[in-house]
């Protein structure tokens, strides 16, 4: 199932390596997303609000898998004793950071919590929550970094079907704990965990058999290698880690505004998680498919994958903006019951004016992954500083006006977006009047 990404047609090949990482990531959204629907309909709207915010503190600490930009450029290059050192390296560097991870989060959760200024009323079940959900971390890290290998050896397809079988579980485990057991939030936490499990523990038995000819042949660990790893893994943890920090800062603020705020946002942000997945997916596939070249030294291929691949970015994202901007209310009302009016009118709100504007992180993705797969890490993380902090300080500043209030924190996304993409392509302009290859100087 692997492809070779440095051949056939630049257009076509993008697309089919990208569905089904695509169709992968909109499975993964349910498991935060389903959690979300049933505690919604089933047990309320505090609990609703108490999910909500736990994803977005879930995400905050999600494992760092920038190395599967060294992988893909090693496999370009047809480099395979490094490869092999590289993905040794790497397993033993980030198993040590998710191991140090999972003990910081299980130590600063309540310090945590108060950052994110979490009501009285939902403390109790948010904790309860999240306290269950950091027990997978182990799995998160399993099933990333083995997805993240496959993937660099261009196979899309094996990552997708560990996540289909684990998405199908969590729904069946989700109606089970919550409405046989009556369980209520604790219950999806369980049910997420189990089935986080099943998709990370699967990936790596199939890997560990079907690739033994990547397993190290002498020595498992390089300290040489181990900076390059550092320099595209840290980056891209810290990218994130900026990225959902900056969001943590802004759920704190929306947290503020009280439970029906809380509500409409947790229901909205999973509409958003399924609108923009697509071409953030495709962003990545699009970065594993620069950095093959990448190693391949395909400069003009590359050159021209860049083009196609803005231009699919843009009529994708303009086409999902109106689907959300014309079904606002209906797709509120997949999470929110029809009498909870004031939810529904946040929420709608949120959706017409952040979901206008899709082509902005949709292009955003892509200079993301551009900039690491042409061993460029750094400018990701400023693009994600720019876009971040545009975001929180306008959303602060904006919503603290009287006459404008939360809809000052919704209008300060887009704007984050388009700034970050202006500096973006300026960047990329100055890359090209250096030298028409893209090697030159990198």
């Amino acid at each position: 199932m692997e492809r070779d990404l440095t051949k056939g047609r630049i257009t076509s090949t993008m697309i089919r390596f990208a569905i089904p990482m695509i169709i992968g990531d909109l499975l993964q959204q349910l498991y935060n997303v389903v959690d979300t629907l049933i505690v919604g309909q089933f047990v309320g709207r505090d609990a609703l609000a108490a999910v909500g915010s736990s994803y977005t503190l879930m995400t905050f600490l999600g494992l760092c898998m920038g190395s599967g930009t060294v992988f893909s450029m090693y496999y370009g290059g047809k480099n395979t004793k490094r490869l092999k050192k590289s993905i040794s390296t790497s397993f033993i560097m980030i198993a040590v950071c998710a191991a140090l991870l999972s003990i910081i989060v299980f130590v600063f959760i309540d310090p945590i919590m108060g950052l994110l200024k979490v009501p009285a009323e939902i403390y109790d079940m948010m904790r309860s929550y999240l306290w269950i959900i950091f027990t997978g971390i182990c799995a998160t890290f399993l099933y990333n970094f083995f997805a993240s290998l496959l993937r660099a050896l261009g196979n899309s397809v094996v990552p997708l079907i560990f996540l289909g079988i684990s998405a199908v579980m969590n729904i069946v485990l989700d109606l089970v704990f919550v409405l046989v057991f009556k369980r209520g939030v604790a219950g999806a936490a369980e049910a997420t965990v189990i089935s986080q499990y099943v998709s990370g523990i699967g990936i790596t038995v199939y890997t560990l058999i079907k690739h033994p000819d990547l397993r190290p042949d002498e020595g498992i660990y390089e300290k040489g290698l181990l900076r390059e790893l550092a320099d595209f893994s840290f980056l891209t943890c810290l990218q994130q880690s900026i990225m959902n920090f900056g969001i943590l800062m802004v759920q704190g603020l929306i947290n503020s505004f009280g439970i029906v705020v809380m509500a409409a946002f947790a229901a909205a942000v999973k509409i958003d998680s399924f609108a923009y997945m697509p071409v953030q997916d495709f962003g990545n596939a699009f970065s594993i498919f620069i950095a093959q070249n990448y190693g391949a030294r395909e400069n003009e291929r590359i050159k021209t994958g860049i083009k196609a691949a803005f231009k699919m970015a843009a009529i994708f994202s303009i086409t999902i903006s109106a689907i959300v901007f014309i079904f606002a209310k209906p797709l509120m009302l997949i999470f929110i019951q029809p009498q909870e009016t004031e939810v529904l009118a946040v929420g709608i709100q949120y959706l017409r004016i952040e979901g206008a504007c899709y082509v902005g992180i949709g292009w955003l993705f892509l200079f993301y992954g551009l900039y690491r797969a042409i061993r460029r890490p750094g400018m990701s993380v400023v693009l994600t500083i720019v876009s971040l902090g545009t975001r929180v300080a306008l959303a602060y500043s904006l919503s603290a006006i009287p006459f404008i209030g939360v809809v000052g924190i919704w209008a300060s996304v887009p704007i984050g977006w388009f700034l970050a993409d202006a500096i973006g392509a300026v960047y990329y302009r100055r890359i090209r009047k250096k030298s028409d290859s893209i090697f030159g100087n990198v």
